[in-house]
């Protein structure tokens, strides 16, 4: 292990680490299950809780849910880790409005901390809420990527660091599932999907690190099984999924890369999924934002010289962009909510006049059983 990983495991003893993971893909590839086997706790409700069994056959939007807590890891280290899950990806026809939803709130993020370091008196209390990583869930097919796979992780992969998983891999059997991961490592080759590959540099880094890394990478994509139920395995109580014609442990190499990922995100890996995304991503970012807004117009970058003043003006134009976005939404969602309120009500008239036509018949008929000799 290098020094500077040594002096990080000390500092972060003595302090809470902040890491935010993003959950994406469609629905019933196992997001949820992994979530809450990852954190030893019901953080993600099951998806049968969080809809509505009337509206089951109508399109459910993207919704993009953060879920903040702690978790206290082995060594002392305690983590604040922030969950980002986007339920209601994939389930549309058209998908165009959630690939820009997800890609908005990563830039937000982004947003919020250019705004800061814009001011001239920073917030001692901001927290920096940017996505240090996504897992995409693949659907276990058996094959490779579908159009959907390949567009979304192209559009996300310049502002978080994606790692793709296969979800729910025991539906397939080892040698299916072996196929399945060359084929899509092949298609994330072949379209140039800048997906995160546990990269390493045999100068700079150490051997333990290249070991590592290196067979981190020969097990890309994850294949992930979680399981929310304990079950006893020869005296051992453990995590798995109990079939008739056997036990599939989550912490077991041989059944599934749930410990590969688990460690990779909340130990060995995170500290350099942070930075990544701090010094590469966001400030590409960066870059092509104040390159923009110098392109429009403002006098003082044309030397590539901008000063406190221009920052800030310009993180008042950032804001009032997200502030119109986020007002468009609100509008569309109130069109939405109102337009089902009317549909609800010309329901409830519909049944109100066929409740007063079947009174009436009962009070007919009553009245002819007594006129009745």
């Amino acid at each position: 292990m290098s020094s500077s990983r040594v002096i990080r495991k000390k500092k972060n003893a003595k302090k809470a680490i902040r890491f935010s993971l993003m959950v994406c893909g469609a629905s019933g590839t196992g997001k949820t299950t992994f979530v809450n086997t990852l954190c030893g706790q019901r953080v993600l409700p099951p998806r049968e809780d969080d809809d509505d069994a009337m509206d089951a056959h109508l399109e459910r939007d993207l919704r993009i849910k953060p879920v903040t807590l702690d978790l206290d890891l082995d060594e002392g280290t305690r983590i604040v880790l922030t969950i980002v899950d986007t339920p209601g990806f994939g389930d549309q026809i058209d998908n165009e409005s959630s690939f820009s939803e997800i890609v908005g709130y990563l830039e937000r993020q982004y947003d919020d901390m250019l705004a800061e370091e814009s001011r001239i008196k920073r917030n001692a209390r901001f927290k920096d809420n940017k996505v240090h990583a996504l897992l995409y869930f693949i659907t276990p097919t058996g094959h490779g990527l579908r159009e959907l796979d390949i567009e979304l992780m192209k559009r996300l992969s310049p502002r978080v660091n994606v790692i793709p998983v296969i979800g729910k891999a025991d539906a397939l059997t080892p040698e299916e599932l072996l196929e399945s991961k060359n084929l899509i490592m092949a298609d994330i080759d072949h379209y140039n999907i800048p997906v995160y590959k546990f990269e390493y540099n045999v100068e700079d880094d150490d051997g333990d690190t290249i070991m590592e890394n290196t067979q981190l990478r020969s097990l890309l994509p994850f294949a992930i099984v979680g399981s929310e139920e304990v079950i006893s395995v020869k005296g051992r109580k453990v995590p798995a999924r109990q079939y008739p014609w056997g036990v599939v442990e989550v912490d077991n190499p041989r059944h599934s890369d749930f410990l590969a990922i688990k460690s990779a995100l909340l130990h060995s890996h995170m500290d350099v999924l942070k930075d990544i995304t701090h010094d590469h991503l966001y400030e590409n970012y960066r870059t092509e934002k104040l390159s923009n807004i110098a392109g429009g117009g403002i006098d003082s970058a044309q030397d590539g010289i901008m000063n406190a003043n221009d920052l800030a003006n310009q993180s008042v134009i950032i804001r009032e962009e997200q502030l119109r976005r986020e007002e468009e939404k609100l509008r569309e969602i109130e069109v939405k909510v109102q337009r089902e309120i009317d549909e609800k009500r010309q329901e409830l008239l519909v049944r109100e006049n066929e409740l007063r036509e079947l009174e009436a018949r009962v009070q007919r008929a009553h009245a002819g059983a007594e006129e009745e000799p």
